[in-house]
């Protein structure tokens, strides 16, 4: 656990550091960052959950699909995601620089960083400050859910032709993103939010709607349609019932939190800032789909394509002055109370920490007892 939480103190120590309010700051700073959380993540040994051996499972079939000539629409991947056939064609080509299911996941990590990057990059000037927040809202989740926080990070890729009304761009992004989990159709209506200012009384009655409806059944087969479960999850038994009613209270407190938190400083949103009204827009939506969901166990999960909304509005809003306040300060509380819930919550399937780089498999980690399906790669991680 230890490890974990010197990462994060790492990088609340470098936003401390070089704190200059919103003056833009070395994107090598960033780059430097995300370069750092990709190869943390990436290279760890099945970190994270059941999730990882079902993906790896499906890349070791796919390559040695690939290596007897079978054709890639004959393949289990893509009998089993065929509306995904951009998650398939990425596992394809993965399988010609490696039949290795930790070099693949290494691979795939580091793209998504560099889209995480990409994103920021564009979005805010302190990194470390968003960097910060990305570590208590999203980071853990990096290690497990890899096709929706791929799917996720493309649609980022088009937030700036949202902001500039450019429909060509952000439709094709926002398709291709289609491609990888289907569940980013949700993303599709955030060229449709104006970029106006809305006035606090228009979002909290919008939010009341949501909650309304979040506290009836309707939401639940909008995720059965685009959620997560999928034919191979059921059969390895390794999924809940995602539809499971039950009150998330966290959904509410958080969608509160957050709106609050905005709302506190929302006269400092720039109203001539196209891409700021955006992404506060962004965040508000976000907290809508919380509220939506408040009683499916992960419905939640399809916030995700707006979670840059937050991350960045609350960056943008945080870092306008050259000091370090309260505001700051209680963000920063946030954050390591949010790390550290998950960081709890998931016990052996984050600690003790382990890479790849070492053979055999940490003691008492029943997932890998439950759900290893080669166990050739306890003895040489790089067999294949």
């Amino acid at each position: 656990m230890l490890t974990y939480i010197l990462v994060l103190f790492a990088v609340i120590l470098l936003y401390l550091l070089t704190y200059d309010g919103e003056k833009a700051q070395s994107k090598g700073i960033l780059l430097g960052m995300m370069l750092f959380l990709g190869l943390f993540v990436g290279l760890s040994d099945m970190l994270g959950g059941y999730d990882r051996y079902i993906y790896c499972d499906l890349f070791d079939s796919l390559c040695d699909s690939v290596a007897a000539g079978i054709p890639l629409q004959e393949t289990a991947l893509f009998m089993l995601y065929p509306s995904e056939f951009g998650y398939d064609t990425l596992n394809y080509i993965i399988s010609f620089v490696t039949h290795n299911r930790y070099i693949f996941i290494l691979i795939y990590t580091l793209i998504v960083y560099f889209l995480l990057y990409q994103s920021l990059k564009r979005q805010v000037s302190n990194y470390p400050f968003a960097v910060m927040l990305f570590m208590g809202l999203w980071f853990f989740f990096t290690f497990t859910y890899l096709r929706q926080v791929l799917a996720a990070l493309v649609c980022w890729m088009a937030i700036k032709y949202a902001a500039e009304r450019k429909p060509l761009q952000f439709f094709a992004i926002a398709l291709l993103a289609y491609t990888i989990h289907n569940s980013a159709i949700v993303f599709a209506p955030l060229y449709f939010v104006p970029n106006v200012k809305f006035k606090p009384w228009m979002v909290i009655a919008v939010l009341a709607v949501c909650l309304a409806i979040g506290l009836t059944s309707m939401p639940a087969g909008l995720f059965e349609q685009y959620g997560e479960i999928t034919n191979t999850e059921l059969r390895m038994g390794a999924m809940e019932d995602e539809n499971t009613i039950g009150f998330r209270f966290e959904y509410l407190l958080e969608a509160v939190v957050f709106v609050t938190l905005i709302f506190f400083r929302y006269d400092r949103v720039d109203e001539q800032n196209r891409m700021e009204l955006t992404l506060v827009n962004m965040a508000f939506v976000f907290c809508g789909i919380l509220l939506v969901f408040v009683q499916s166990q992960n419905g939640g999960r399809l916030s995700w394509y707006y979670m840059n909304g937050v991350i960045a509005t609350l960056t943008i809003l945080a870092t306008k002055d050259r000091k370090i306040d309260y505001y700051n300060l209680a963000l920063m509380v946030m954050s390591i109370l949010l790390y550290l819930r998950i960081l709890l919550a998931w016990g052996v399937q984050l600690y003790p920490y382990k890479t790849f780089l070492s053979n055999g498999h940490r003691d008492g980690d029943f997932i890998y007892e439950i759900y290893e399906y080669d166990t050739r790669y306890d003895d040489d991680k790089l067999y294949r």
